[in-house]
């Protein structure tokens, strides 16, 4: 079932604002993918205008920047995910989420669900 983009139903004295139009296929909105650890899988979705979108589903490996340099190491684990309680107690990666790697503790600076990469900073301890 798709989700919609809902407009106020409600008006500011507090009456019931009535739709003019049906539900339109453009105004349709997708359900956000939940990037987790795993072996690389990517899908490729076809979005409004032909154009298409890349969608992370499944990741090894996290692009760790200290400021100069980049390196491509393996997550090892998920630590905390600030967005949502569930996200974290199931290692959802998100932005802004907290995960450990072999050169330490790395904040994901990326949106992995829209763009198939994870990019992330060092955290200084």
């Amino acid at each position: 079932m798709p989700a919609w983009q809902k407009p106020i139903k409600q008006k500011e004295s507090g009456g019931r604002k009535r739709s003019n139009q049906k539900k339109h296929k453009r105004e349709m909105g997708r359900y956000p993918i939940e990037t987790r650890m795993g072996d690389r899988s990517i899908k490729h979705q076809r979005v409004r205008g032909g154009n298409q979108k890349v969608k992370l589903y499944f990741d090894d490996y996290i692009n760790v920047t200290d400021g100069s340099t980049t390196q491509r190491v393996k997550i090892q684990d998920v630590l905390e995910n600030p967005s949502n309680k569930d996200y974290n107690r199931r290692k959802i990666i998100t932005r802004n989420t907290l995960v450990k790697t072999e050169l330490g503790n790395v904040r994901v600076s990326s949106r992995p669900g829209q763009t198939p990469v994870i990019n992330g900073k060092l955290v200084k301890e």
